[in-house]
């Protein structure tokens, strides 16, 4: 595949990547990511992301030994968004939760 990476990063240098389980198609996180993250995705097969609250690449599952194995990498109709699909080892979130989304704001009630 020559998919030009460039192409992802002419808005932002910094894009969303949302992880998705390749198996349930469950969403499980949303990160951000820049080129050389990707990059190292890629090469890999790991998913990288970067920090902005460290301000560093980290490969999900360095400390924790959970890491999200890529099977494949979309991006949006306007190639401003990843869609990682993923197999995960173990818990995608860091409170050890399946997935990071399991705060309920609104639901509609009939």
């Amino acid at each position: 595949m020559d998919f030009d990476l460039h192409l992802l990063f002419q808005k932002s240098d910094l894009i969303p990547v949302i992880i998705q389980d390749a198996e349930t198609k469950d969403i499980l996180m949303l990160g951000f990511t820049n080129q050389e993250a990707v990059e190292l995705t890629m090469k890999t097969r790991t998913a990288w992301f970067w920090s902005r609250s460290r301000q560093k690449l980290w490969n999900k599952g360095e400390s924790s030994g959970h890491f999200l194995h890529v099977k494949k990498v979309v991006t949006d109709c306007d190639t401003d968004t990843l869609l990682y699909l993923c197999v995960p080892q173990g818990p995608t979130c860091h409170t050890g939760a399946r997935s990071c989304f399991f705060n309920d704001i609104w639901e509609e009630t009939t």
